[in-house]
């Protein structure tokens, strides 16, 4: 999911972030292509010969994907809903993460977790 995240921050940065440089060219374009297939940006994900994504062509986020980076641009929230997610022994899911990062959000601005 950090690499989602980061995947995220490139996108609407338009350069990739330095801590995208740890991993590899085949986990990137793999999470560019979940990414898009998850519908957080607007793209294509090209596929080699053997079915493995040999590329993706990221245009720009969606709506959801900027409503994902927005709760997650914050560091704090971001590693508050990681640990949260770790404590219990939770699959990452996208929309558990979501649903984490949006009420750690809520819960920061002073909301009702109920609105």
């Amino acid at each position: 999911m950090d690499l989602i995240r980061l995947v995220l921050i490139q996108v609407e940065e338009g350069q990739a972030p330095e801590e995208i440089s740890k991993f590899s060219e085949e986990q990137i374009l793999y999470h560019c292509a979940l990414t898009i297939e998850a519908g957080l940006v607007e793209g294509d994900v090209i596929h080699g010969h053997d079915g493995q994504v040999a590329g993706a062509v990221m245009l720009k986020l969606t709506w959801a994907g900027h409503d994902f980076l927005d709760a997650a641009r914050s560091e704090g929230i971001w590693n508050k809903a990681k640990e949260k997610i770790a404590s219990v022994g939770g699959a990452w899911t996208l929309d558990l993460l979501k649903a984490v990062l949006f009420q750690e959000a809520k819960s920061k601005l002073g909301l009702s977790l109920d609105a």
